[in-house]
């Protein structure tokens, strides 16, 4: 007997949180394409009647409600960029482990459960690591960064624990004209005020948005996956080679090298941990599964990104 329309609606349902960020906005249409039914957790209680309401900061979640769930994909957490005083470490912290706790804690209560999680996590689980070459059975790195990023993957242990297939998309710099990384970068170069950072030496792991979207459909679909997955481009570049490329897709110089101490004066730990940094992080599971990116080289990205 054929399951009726309602049962294969109920059988595609996926919880996702951060769903009205820059991340969620981009996964949601292709979630949906894709013939999967976006359920938002949030913390609106003006978010429609779809939504689920939580409290990650109260440690709230009753799922008990929830109509089936076939896979979360939990992407909220607090912005890592700007200076960080002991409010936003707190902030940046707390909202990925306690939340990651509280959601994985009531999934691993329901029954059924959903086949899979995808919680994901940042290149800055390996720290500041020079020029080794990083794949998902590196080490991990020291640092604040460092330190909130494992804190956030071993969080998902509850699900885990209750047999739900959990996956951790260790994400590089996501490049969009509309958000991420790029956006904010692209006054400045236009004003002909862009330039190496540093010594522009380090390492940056970036991905087009468009391939951390198809990179997160298929770690849903794919059982292969499992536990860390690094989501970034096959060929990650230097700061420099960075500004370069960016000053080319723009015509504009970009010859106003900012040194480590200003970035150190302006943006405190950030600068070390975010900006000079450098981690060169490769794919390895992606590859080795047959992934392929869309936009595998960044110069050819960005002048298709920006016209």
């Amino acid at each position: 007997m054929s399951a009726s329309p309602a049962d294969r609606a109920a059988a595609t349902r996926v919880l996702v949180s951060g769903a009205s960020g820059f991340l969620g906005h981009a996964l949601g249409p292709a979630l949906e394409a894709a013939g999967m039914r976006v359920v938002p957790l949030t913390r609106s209680r003006d978010a429609g009647a779809d939504a689920i309401v939580w409290d990650p900061a109260g440690g709230r979640l009753d799922l008990s409600a929830a109509p089936p769930l076939e896979a979360v994909v939990h992407l909220a957490g607090a912005t890592v960029a700007g200076r960080w005083g002991a409010a936003q470490r707190r902030a940046i912290r707390d909202s990925r482990v306690q939340g990651t706790r509280v959601l994985s804690e009531a999934l691993a209560c329901l029954e059924p459960r959903p086949r899979v999680m995808i919680s994901v996590s940042a290149v800055g689980w390996y720290g500041d690591r020079g020029d080794e070459l990083l794949t998902e059975s590196s080490a991990p790195g020291r640092g604040f960064l460092a330190g909130v990023a494992q804190a956030w993957e071993a969080a998902a242990e509850p699900a885990r624990r209750a047999g739900i297939r959990v996956v951790h998309p260790r994400i590089g710099l996501v490049m969009s004209k509309r958000g991420g990384a790029l956006a904010p970068m692209l006054l400045p170069f236009r004003l002909g005020l862009g330039g190496p950072l540093g010594d522009g030496r380090q390492w940056w792991s970036w991905i087009a948005l468009p391939d951390v979207v198809a990179g997160i459909l298929a770690l849903l679909d794919d059982a292969r996956f499992e536990g860390p997955v690094n989501l970034v481009a096959p060929q990650p570049v230097s700061q420099e080679e960075f500004t370069r490329q960016l000053s080319r897709a723009l015509h504009r110089p970009a010859w106003m090298r900012v040194p480590a101490f200003a970035l150190r004066l302006a943006f405190d730990g950030f600068a070390d941990e975010g900006l000079l940094a450098s981690a060169r992080v490769i794919p390895k599971a992606l590859t080795d599964a047959g992934f392929r990116h869309a936009h595998p080289d960044l110069g050819a990205f960005l002048r298709q990104e920006l016209g």
